[in-house]
């Protein structure tokens, strides 16, 4: 058992352990106060004390940040057993029909413990039942009232008068058996449900931490290949500029010419500028880590950076929340995933977009409203996938599919997400949710 779940194990072990305590006390109290038994009434007392104790000890270790292991389980669970077997000893030892409440703990240990320790608490549990089994202190037959109740529950039971002399307290047995069943029965059931519900939380746990792991594993694939592509495209592009400065020089008398060189240029500049950027940010978590901007100002210079990537795209934007608007921490994966969502909206739309911003103490929501072809549930239920893609060319290629993969698991790196559904007039909406509060400091 990992340290995680032995920890959640013991608060269940102090509840059930509760229970336990409810139960001998009301017992002890049914027993001398209302059938009169004559029993060590101060040895059993003192081991329901003892174990109440141990109990509020157990209380007070969960409060500390030490972690539990299986030996300490087993140790609160050979506790249980040895108050139970005091307990039994002083009531008649195997013959009290309580002795089989020492299945509740092996239990315990066979469902949550290594087969090791469950053998060990096998193992003690037939030793102090075996020791009960020839000493003991003997309950007394049954006097008084208690004996007249007996008869009464032989004759319910069946149990013939001519036998009776032979199995006085034998129904009270009976009775005692019935009602041990029904505790163990609950217990038993109460616990095991919980446990296994314990259990199954723990497996989506684990599923959800292998699905993030794989993701991560993808994401750093992606990263470690668009690193060396961008440290191996340096080359080639330095070339093509060369180029075209010589063939600039070359042909200077043809002005068309000239300015289609010179745009070329522009462009193989531009793209070693990316190039740069993208190697000197690698690892950068934040633009100027320390730096804060105001949320509307964040989204307002977002949409001039984006509208100087693409002049020909229009967009019309709102935004709308209290202001002062909030700070938040500036981070350029966050600014790259939103400047893809606003490039894949724009090429499904491209006589314009509109974007609505909008925000409360707690959360940003931002839409994207295209007037694109729409989507379908099936494609946006894949979209996020590595290498799905929706852009096709009349050539019959189109997009990597790696880009809104990115962007979704950027998303959620800041504890938001993304979602694309159709409008009713046509297009599609893209909506980021994205918690302020974590705005406000790393992603983690």
């Amino acid at each position: 058992m990992t340290a995680l779940a032995a920890r959640s194990l013991l608060p269940r072990l102090v509840v059930l352990r509760r229970l336990s305590l409810l139960a001998q006390a009301l017992v002890l109290l049914l027993a001398v106060g209302w059938l009169r038994i004559p029993l060590a009434l101060g040895p059993m007392l003192a081991a329901t004390v003892a174990l109440a104790l141990f109990n509020l000890f157990t209380q007070w270790r969960l409060q500390r940040e030490r972690p539990v292991g299986d030996d300490e389980i087993l140790a609160q669970l050979l506790a249980d057993v040895a108050v139970l077997g005091v307990l039994l000893y002083y009531s008649g030892g195997s013959a009290n029909p309580f002795v089989s409440l020492f299945l509740v703990p092996l239990t315990i240990a066979a469902t949550a413990l290594p087969a090791r320790h469950a053998w060990l608490m096998a193992g003690v549990t037939t030793l102090i039942y075996t020791f009960l089994m020839f000493w003991n202190l003997p309950l007394p037959p049954p006097q008084g009232q208690l004996a007249e109740l007996d008869a009464l529950l032989a004759r319910a039971s069946g149990v013939a008068p001519e036998h009776a002399g032979h199995v006085s307290g034998f129904a009270l047995h009976v009775l005692g058996m019935w009602l041990n069943f029904v505790v163990s029965a609950v217990v038993i059931a109460l616990f095991l449900t919980r446990m296994a519900a314990a259990l199954k939380a723990r497996e989506q746990e684990l599923a959800a931490t292998r699905e993030a792991a794989l993701k991560n594993e993808q994401i750093l694939a992606l990263g470690t290949l668009a690193a060396g592509a961008a440290h191996k495209l340096g080359t080639p592009l330095s070339t093509m500029a060369v180029v075209l400065r010589e063939a600039e020089l070359a042909h200077g008398e043809d002005a068309q010419l000239s300015e289609d060189l010179r745009l070329l240029r522009a462009q193989v500049d531009e793209c070693k500028k990316i190039l740069s950027q993208t190697l000197a940010s690698a690892g950068q978590a934040r633009d100027e880590a320390s730096r804060q901007l105001a949320l509307d100002a964040y989204l307002d210079r977002l949409l001039e950076e984006w509208q100087l990537i693409r002049p020909q795209a229009t967009i019309a934007a709102a935004l709308d929340g209290p202001l002062p608007a909030p700070p938040i921490a500036t981070d350029r994966t966050l600014e790259q995933a939103l400047l893809n969502l606003l490039d894949n909206a724009a090429d499904a739309s491209p006589e314009g977009l509109e974007l609505h911003a909008r925000w409360d103490d707690a959360e940003l929501c931002i839409d994207i409203l295209d007037r694109g072809p729409g989507i379908d549930a099936a494609v946006a239920a894949r979209l996020g996938e590595p290498f799905f893609s929706t852009k096709r060319d009349a050539a019959g290629s189109g997009g990597l599919g790696i880009g809104f993969f990115l962007t979704n698991a950027t998303l959620e790196r800041f504890g938001g997400r993304v979602e694309l559904t159709p409008r009713d007039d046509g297009g599609t909406r893209t909506r980021v949710t994205l918690p302020l509060a974590r705005l406000q400091q790393a992603p983690t």
